[in-house]
Parts: structure tokens; C-alpha cells; sequence
């Protein structure tokens, strides 16, 4: 056990002198300003840190570099960044995140080269690493979107915007409404909440009126308040608002609400949609033209990574079914949001998963035969900055939001006055002679401890509707290699591969995102062949393998819903491997006296046992065991990242035999 005061002692050596005393207080006050979410603040205190121990700086640079980040100021990330690498810090993560930063700025061939660095380094993380794989994608066709030019005007709404952001637009009875940050209170980034404002605009946007505040009924003073959408007759607004950090918050974070208007009083209080998920960020709502569909973006748990699009429906008297996934189509391992469906029935929407210039991006999907293409927009729309929030009005007017360089501050809005006779775009049709195939293969070896393993046995499986129907079976490996196998575009399959004495390993590979663009294309027949790296554990009696990202709250043993989803897997091993028996082992770090770390350990250890056994494992297969802090990976941990690794949860075999009947 390592009291406060020594723990404190050890932070104090970094620093030395009165200065140094004043140093160390910046640095407490930053990382508390950090976890507690106020980036700007831990941004100030952190840059007053000038003398620190080398093995410490790694740390800082890369805490400033996420600050930065965090707070959507991507480009000022990248020298922190650069410096934590320089520092020796090791985590992948930091690659991707520099490349990204690069993008934004527009250095794409130095963007490119840390997203292959990334991809070089076999992440854990499969989510970044599938980002990473449409990033590459993504930069080669850089070239051919900013070719893509509309030759529209848009000019930035002057009338509205400020310093400050004002963004997604929306034309509303006559009225152009909007979220801007203007509140008296300021939230955790040290900037004004949000709120939802209008301004009266004619139909030719001669004409802007004074801004005003949307409704004092659904004006919260400590709360964020964003992306309107109304239904056609203009009775029903589905909002999105945060949460004020109080206890009588319904969510912790951000949900959609609903007003009604009712004639003669004006707009109902707010209400929380059913469709919401309390545990995710539910935000930028968008109606369907006949107003019988909500579209929203989403984190809720089942989706591809980062924000997805999803659709609910909604009856005539205001009621939510069931909220749907909009596929991988549209959805990615990066973020989608901000829908908006034209008159004509095309869905817009913001993405920084489809390839693209920067940062978010606007794109259009249409589905044409059954099938949803998606289209970036290309030049004026889209810049190396964010770019979302698209909509149009009654009259064909065209609004987004932008942070590009040249507006008035933060997020502005943009505009496009229609023109009075619409242009006729006359599509021409790709000549049956110039249309270009691609076949696409999946190859691959398996391998454990480097060694490539004969005579293992790979059956892939397509996932439909979430349902998994065999593909190839029975795919034998020969020097370690097996196929290749023909792939169908835009699917999802998994790799089971099983050998006796390994573990049976559960492989996820897409197809989505790694469809050649056809501009890219220059023979009629293309083929081309993905290769997989499948690495088997081998097992035999006290085998210990750690479940990753295993995470509880402060002195609690809740199982909580990113915990739930890395016990899912493990609730996979055992039900692809059927045979084995396991101890479960919970580990702690060092920061309490040693009987509180045991039985905390302990707790944590019989909740993810009770978890496993609810997913239909057999409890006469598991035991849980907590250890505390007595097998500590790190003994004298300073670093949080130290103390994260002695705090980690995993599985041991403890005997393995035929599968229970």
C-alpha cells in the first residue's frame, strides 16, 4: 500500500524551488481541470509546467495534445502530439490521432504516413484500425474530390454569425432557426452554452432580421441546446439538449426532447423523446418529409463505432417505435451525423469515416436499385475543416455550417441562394463498354508465437441481419496459408479458426469501406486480394490471457455497459470454446490498505462471474478470485497509465476437457 502522502512526495520530486512549487500545483490543477472535462483550463495550467522530469514529459505533452483535441482544435493538437512521441510515448492511438490532426489540416502526405505507421503497428484497437484502413483509402482519393466542384456560391450568413458558433439552420415559418452559443453561463469548455435562437429571413435572403431567442419555454439557462427539426405542419420540434450535471438529470449526457406548439401559448415545455438512449449521446434530430420518421445520430452500444445514423418512426400522435441502425452503408467506424432528407428523398448527412478533404465532411447517399450509394460533395461544400449541417429550404436555398478559415469565429453559417428557374444536371450513362468489374479475395495465414501452424482449420461466416450463415467451411491451412476465397462486396464476415491445443479464435473482417472507387479503376477486370493475420493462443492448464478495457467506476464493482461489452467477448471465448474451465481474476492498483483492495477485487470478480452466468454460461465453469494489489505489474506506479495497467481483470484456464453435455 502507497499512502497519499508518499504518492504526493513522489509527484513533488518532478519539480524543485518555489517555481517548481507553483509548477506542481498547475499540474494538479490541470489533470483534475482534464478529467473533469474542462479542457481550456487544463490547457492553461498544463503550458505553465515548463520544468519537468523527461520520464514525465511524455505524459504532459500528450494530456495537452488530448485537451486540444478534445476540444474540436485538432491542428493546435499536432506539436504536443509530436513531442509525446518524441518522448517515447508508445500507444498507437497516437498516430492515429496525428494523422487525423494532419488531414485536418490539409498536410494529407504527412497524414498519410502516420496512418500507415498506425496500421504497421497491429493495433488492438480494431475500430481505430478500421478507420484508419478508409483514412488511406480515403487520401487517395483526395485528388479526384477536390476536382469535384459545384461552382456554387455560398457566403457566409454575415447577419447571424459571430465570433462565437452558430450552426445547423433551419427555415421554419419564415424564421431561419439556429443554435448559437450566446447564454449568460458558461459550461465545462469555457464557452457559452447553447441555445436555440431565430432570425426572420425573406424567401431571397435579402433581408435578416434581429436575432432573438427561439422560446423561453424550451430555454434552458445550464444546458446545451441544438439542431431543431420540426414536422411539416410545424406543431412538433425535436431538439437536442445536454445535461446539466445534476443529480435530477435523466441522462448524463446528451438526449432529444420534443415541444409541442400549441396556438395561443407557443411552444410546450420540453419532454424526452422515448427514442433516446440514457446511457448515449442521442443529437442532431432531422425529420422526414412526410414527418412520420426521425433521423438521429447516436453512440448507443450495437453501433459500428463513434456516432451512427439511425431511424425511428413516429405515429400520429407523437409516438417512437423502435430505433433502427441505418447500416454500413452510410455508417462507419468514425462519426455520422447530422442527417437531412431532401424533398427528393436523399439523405444528407456530415462524416468523418467516408473519405473525404478534413475533418467532417458532407455527403449525400442515395439509394438507387436497392442499393445505397454514397457521394462526398465535394468543393465548395466540403474544406479540410468541420462541415456539417446541411438543409434546404421550400425554395431550394441551401445552408451548412462551417469552421473554415475566413468566417466570422467559431462555427458559422453558410448559404447558397437558389436560383429562380432550377438547373436542369442531365445524367450521362456510363457506356456499357467502359464499365469496370473488381473481384475481391480474402487470403490468409495463421500463426501463433510467430510460427505459421499447419493443418488449422478456418470456416468464415457472412452475418446477415445479424444472423451468421457459412461462407467457405473447412478452409485447411497448408504451410499456414489457406485461400483465397472470393468476398462479396459490402458485407460482414467472421473467421473462426480452430486447431487442437488453441484456443479457438473469432475474427471480425468487413468488406465495407474497401470497395475500390471505380475513378480509381484502369483495366476492365481487376482483382484484388486482402490477407489476414490470424494469431492462435495456445492453451494448456494455468494459461493466463488479460481482458482489455475492463473498466469500474471509483470504488464500485457495477458492471458497467463498456465493461458489459468486453465481457461479451469472453462470453464468446467460452461458448466457442466449450471445453475449457476458467478463473476469473480481478486485480487492483495500490492507491487503498490491502483488505479494502481484496474484497473490492473480490466484488468486482463475483459481478463479472454472475454477468457471464446470465449469458447462459455454466457457473460449474468459472471462478472468481480477487487478488487485490498482491500481484502488481508495476510495484512503484506513478503514472496513471501504470496504475491502469495494475488495475486489470483477466481469465486463467483452469482445466480443459470435452464440452458438457
Amino acid at each position: 500500500m502507497r499512502s497519499v502522502l508518499t504518492l504526493l512526495l513522489l509527484i513533488f520530486c518532478f519539480f524543485s524551488g518555489p517555481a517548481g512549487v507553483a509548477q506542481l500545483k498547475s499540474y494538479k490543477r490541470g489533470l483534475s481541470s482534464f478529467e473533469n472535462g474542462h479542457y481550456n483550463i487544463a490547457i492553461q495550467e498544463f503550458l505553465k509546467v515548463k520544468d519537468i522530469e523527461q520520464a514525465y514529459a511524455g505524459d504532459l505533452n500528450r494530456k495537452l495534445g488530448d485537451a486540444y483535441r478534445l476540444s474540436n482544435r485538432w491542428a493546435e493538437s499536432i506539436p504536443y502530439y509530436e513531442k509525446a512521441i518524441e518522448n517515447g510515448v508508445k500507444d498507437s492511438d497516437l498516430l492515429f490521432y496525428l494523422g487525423y490532426a494532419l488531414k485536418s489540416k490539409g498536410e494529407y502526405t504527412r497524414a498519410k504516413d502516420y496512418f500507415k505507421r498506425f496500421a504497421d503497428s497491429n493495433p488492438a484497437d480494431k475500430v481505430l484500425a478500421e478507420r484508419v484502413l478508409r483514412e488511406m483509402n480515403s487520401l487517395l482519393l483526395t485528388e479526384s474530390i477536390f476536382r469535384k466542384n459545384s461552382e456554387k456560391e455560398f457566403r457566409n450568413l454575415e447577419a447571424v454569425n459571430t465570433p462565437g458558433s452558430e450552426f445547423t439552420g433551419v427555415v421554419h415559418k419564415g424564421y431561419l432557426v439556429f443554435a448559437a452559443s450566446r447564454k449568460e453561463k458558461i459550461y465545462a469548455n469555457d464557452l457559452p452554452y447553447l441555445g436555440l435562437y431565430k432570425a426572420r429571413i425573406s424567401e431571397n435572403l435579402s433581408t435578416v432580421g434581429k436575432t432573438e431567442l427561439f422560446s423561453a419555454s424550451v430555454f434552458a439557462d445550464d444546458r446545451n441546446e441544438g439542431s431543431p427539426t420540426f414536422t411539416p405542419d410545424g406543431k412538433i420540434m425535436v431538439f437536442a439538449r445536454g445535461n446539466s450535471g445534476k443529480r435530477k438529470d435523466l441522462s448524463p449526457d446528451v438526449d432529444l426532447y420534443m415541444s409541442r406548439y400549441v396556438e395561443g401559448d407557443g411552444w410546450t415545455s420540453p419532454v424526452r423523446v422515448p427514442a433516446s438512449d440514457s446511457l448515449a449521446f442521442d443529437g442532431s434530430p432531422a425529420f422526414s418529409g412526410d414527418g412520420k420518421t426521425l433521423y438521429f445520430s447516436s453512440n448507443r452500444a450495437g453501433g459500428n463505432g463513434g456516432l451512427d445514423i439511425y431511424r425511428v418512426n413516429m405515429d400520429a400522435s407523437g409516438r417512437f417505435g423502435n430505433a433502427v441502425n441505418m447500416g454500413k452503408a452510410i455508417n462507419t467506424a468514425g462519426d455520422e451525423a447530422f442527417p437531412f432528407v431532401s424533398a427528393d428523398g436523399k439523405l444528407y448527412f456530415a462524416s468523418d469515416g467516408h473519405p473525404g478533404l478534413g475533418k467532417l465532411d458532407l455527403f449525400v447517399a442515395i439509394r438507387t436499385g436497392g442499393k445505397i450509394t454514397v457521394e462526398n460533395l465535394g468543393l465548395p461544400y466540403n474544406s479540410s475543416m468541420d462541415d456539417f449541417g446541411y438543409t434546404e429550404d421550400e425554395y431550394g436555398n441551401e445552408f451548412f455550417t462551417s469552421n473554415r478559415s475566413g468566417g466570422k469565429g467559431d462555427d458559422d453559417i453558410y448559404y447558397y441562394l437558389a436560383p429562380e428557374t432550377p438547373v436542369e444536371v442531365a445524367e450521362t450513362p456510363v457506356p456499357e463498354q467502359d464499365k469496370k468489374v473488381v473481384n475481391y479475395f480474402l487470403a490468409g495465414e495463421v500463426l501463433s508465437e510467430g510460427k505459421l501452424l499447419d493443418s488449422a482449420v478456418v470456416n468464415i461466416y457472412k452475418i446477415e441481419g445479424g444472423i451468421e450463415t457459412l461462407f467457405a467451411e473447412n478452409l485447411v491451412t497448408r504451410n499456414g496459408q489457406f485461400g483465397p476465397v472470393k468476398m462479396e462486396e459490402d458485407e460482414d464476415y467472421v473467421l473462426l479458426t480452430e486447431k487442437p491445443g488453441y484456443l479457438t479464435k473469432r475474427e471480425g473482417f468487413t468488406m465495407y469501406g474497401r470497395s475500390i472507387p471505380s475513378v480509381l479503376l484502369t483495366r476492365p477486370v481487376t482483382d484484388t486480394t486482402f490477407h489476414v493475420r490470424i494469431p492462435l493462443d495456445g492453451i494448456f492448464v494455468g494459461k493466463t490471457f488479460r481482458l482489455e478495457n475492463i473498466y469500474y467506476d471509483l470504488d464500485k464493482a457495477d458492471i458497467r455497459p463498456d465493461a458489459a461489452l468486453e465481457l461479451d467477448k469472453l462470453v464468446q471465448i467460452l461458448k466457442d470454446n466449450p471445453g475449457i474451465r476458467i478463473e476469473l481474476g480481478s486485480h487492483t492498483d495500490s492507491r487503498a490498505s490491502d483488505i479494502y483492495n481484496l474484497r473490492l477485487s473480490q466484488r468486482r470478480a463475483d459481478a463479472a462471474i454472475n454477468y457471464i452466468v446470465n449469458k447462459g454460461i455454466s457457473r460449474e465453469r468459472l471462478e472468481a478470485r480477487g487478488y487485490g494489489e498482491s500481484e502488481l505489474l508495476i510495484e512503484n506506479a506513478k503514472t496513471e497509465a501504470e496504475h491502469q495497467q495494475n488495475r486489470r481483470t483477466e481469465f486463467k484456464v483452469t482445466g480443459i476437457g470435452k464440452a458438457e453435455e
